[in-house]
C-alpha cells in the first residue's frame, strides 16, 4: 500500500461544494424534459396506429416518368446500354 507524499493534495471524487442547489436541478430537469418533447412522444405513443386497411388509401399513385436525354443516350449508345 503506498501513502500520498506530503504536499500532494488528491482531489476528492466527492465535491459538494459544486454542485447546484436543488431547486436549480429541478429546474434542469424541467428543461431537458421540454427539449425532449416528452409529452408529444406520450401522446403518439397513446394514439391510434395508421390503418392497413386498403379503402383508407382509395388514390393510386403514379409512377414517375423518367426522362433520358440525348446525351445519356448517346453515352449509353456508345457503351452498348440500351435505354429504351
Amino acid at each position: 500500500m503506498t501513502t500520498p507524499q506530503p504536499g500532494s493534495v488528491r482531489p476528492s471524487h466527492l465535491v459538494h461544494d459544486e454542485l447546484a442547489s436543488p431547486a436549480e436541478m429541478a429546474a434542469d430537469c424541467r428543461a431537458t424534459g421540454q427539449n425532449l418533447r416528452l409529452e408529444r412522444i406520450a401522446r403518439v405513443v397513446a394514439a391510434a396506429p395508421p390503418s392497413i386497411r386498403f379503402e383508407d388509401y382509395p388514390a393510386e399513385v403514379g409512377k414517375r416518368e423518367i426522362r433520358v436525354s440525348d446525351a445519356a443516350a448517346r453515352l449509353a449508345g456508345a457503351l452498348h446500354l440500351h435505354l429504351d
